[in-house]
């Protein structure tokens, strides 16, 4: 098999060739580590935050968020919904025919969305706290409501990874009464 995504003759669908796909893969799979690695700074930033003493200490944190958690994990879910859609389309599982891909494609579009929706105001509430710290005022708190998007990200992440490993719940559309997977492909 070649390594370019080649049409099959009329009538069977289209795959990626083994070594694209691979290569596909390792970039979905990086994509998806470097979004839980950009949650898991996250949460520890929100965390430290939250939980120290220091003015200047919390004035930074807010800060880092603000470089560190919009754009970055935009970019590593687009790359994700992307490779993971190409995957779909490209092999035999495709976007959704199986519940688990469903699924996980479902997630990777709500997620991307809510950090431009849910999450990128209160970055900025908090990086405009952390300005005013180092300003001297004392604005109020602005990180609390933070605490829910890494852990609410972090698990869906796991739990899409999972789906990955484990492919549960069978075809869409599958009922009783129609043959198999094995025996109707």
């Amino acid at each position: 098999m070649t390594s370019y995504a080649t049409l099959a003759p009329a009538g069977h669908r289209w795959r990626l060739g083994r070594r694209t796909r691979k290569t596909v893969l390792v970039f979905h799979i990086a994509s998806a580590g470097a979004w839980l690695g950009i949650d898991v700074v996250m949460g520890v930033l929100v965390v430290t935050a939250l939980s120290t003493s220091s003015e200047r200490t919390r004035a930074v944190t807010y800060l880092g968020l603000e470089m560190f958690a919009v754009w970055p994990l935009l970019t590593a879910g687009l790359l994700c919904l992307a490779t993971g859609v190409l995957l779909g389309l490209g092999s035999k599982y495709g976007l959704v025919r199986y519940w688990w891909v469903a699924t996980k494609l479902v997630l990777n579009v709500v997620l991307a969305t809510l950090v431009l929706l849910a999450l990128r105001p209160g970055i900025v509430d908090a990086a405009d706290s952390g300005r005013a710290l180092l300003a001297g005022a004392s604005p109020p708190l602005a990180v609390g409501d933070l605490v829910f998007p890494p852990v609410v990200s972090i698990s869906a992440l796991l739990f899409a990874m999972a789906l990955s490993v484990f492919k549960p719940w069978g075809r869409i559309g599958n009922r009783r009464g129609r043959k198999r997977e094995g025996r109707n492909g």
